[in-house]
């Protein structure tokens, strides 16, 4: 295994990472946004925003690692993608910003009006955010982003069947994944009435989410043949037996109300989504553009890359595992609140 090939796993797991615990935060906006009135979804939003308050600001760390990596070890693969989708990826950094800022601030907000205001910021964003993030990769793994600076279409390279597809599929899947996660939380804090609303999120998500990737490699057979032949064929369509196998299983764990193994198997299912697409491209970068030994970059700078990410892992890896630990023991919950309680009469 070459050096470039470590490089890539680790993005891969960076990208895993963000996928599942980003993702389920994105989720967790996205039943934000579709809880109802300011009455109806205060008890829902409440929910949300116990939940994701311990972690939300450290599951980026997985986007900054990812994004380090990348530029470090292929430096023209990351300048060829910065400089072609730079708007889905502005759109979506700026959605990070701002949906941080209003989630932060929402608790806070002197006024109903204001906290509608900064709770529509925050919801948007969190649907926002993961699509532009899942157009973009749809762009790249249907070869859409050619070698060079600002050698792309800036509209087509992300506004394509394959990109909306992707698109849609991470905003459900986060969503998919919130559903379960706090259907497990809402049995930890003793609120049956939430675990029952976010048990029928998750059974629906599910659904909605399988039917769409399935229905979504019709659309990629037809838009990125590439991409879809390496979903179909060898590694890549273990991976996506995989995820199905974990979705079913998950469906049955979420129907028998074991939310706690739902969290695990849920998790797989969107991992192996991650891998399998990358797996599919392999040996490309760029798909038809960039192979991974063309763009890696020098040995004595991966190997310096990844002496240093060894080094901050000492540190990194342990913190990130006592956080997560202390936030599934339940440790760091806060007190549940229907969320706009406090501006009632």
């Amino acid at each position: 295994m070459s050096l470039a090939d470590v490089c890539v796993g680790l993005i891969v797991a960076g990208l895993t990472a963000y996928a599942v615990l980003g993702g389920a935060d994105f989720g967790a906006g996205f039943w934000d946004l579709t809880a109802g009135g300011p009455a109806r979804g205060a008890r829902v939003r409440g929910m949300v925003e116990r939940s994701m308050s311990p972690v939300w600001e450290a599951n980026h760390v997985w986007l900054i690692f990812v994004l380090v990596v990348y530029w470090t070890a292929f430096p023209v693969a990351f300048g060829s993608i910065f400089s072609t989708l730079y708007i889905p990826l502005g759109l979506a950094a700026l959605g990070i910003i701002f949906r941080g800022t209003a989630f932060a601030l929402r608790g806070q907000a002197a006024t109903i009006n204001e906290a509608r205001t900064l709770g529509a910021t925050f919801a948007l964003s969190s649907v926002l955010t993961p699509f532009c993030f899942g157009a973009a990769i749809g762009g790249i793994a249907s070869g859409r982003v050619p070698v060079g600076n600002a050698a792309g279409d800036p509209f087509s390279s992300w506004l394509n069947p394959t990109s909306a597809v992707i698109g849609a599929l991470a905003v459900l899947s986060g969503a998919y994944l919130a559903a379960v996660y706090m259907a497990a939380d809402a049995r930890r804090a003793g609120l049956p009435d939430l675990e029952r609303a976010f048990r029928a999120r998750a059974l629906g998500a599910g659904v909605v989410t399988g039917a769409l990737a399935i229905g979504g490699l019709f659309v990629i057979r037809s838009d990125a043949r590439f991409l879809y032949d390496g979903l179909t064929s060898g590694t890549g369509l273990a991976f996506v037996i995989a995820s199905a196998v974990c979705g079913a299983v998950t469906l049955a764990l979420v129907w028998s109300d074991r939310f706690n193994l739902a969290r695990a198997s849920s998790a797989g299912a969107v991992a192996c989504i991650t891998v399998g697409w990358a797996v599919a491209q392999k040996p490309y970068l760029l798909p038809g553009h960039l192979t991974l030994d063309q763009a890696a970059a020098s040995h004595t700078v991966l190997e310096a890359l990844i002496i240093s990410l060894g080094v901050g892992f000492v540190i990194l890896v342990p913190s990130l595992v006592i956080l997560y630990r202390l936030v599934l023991e339940g440790r760091l919950d806060k007190e549940y609140k229907p969320l706009g309680q406090r501006f009632e009469p």
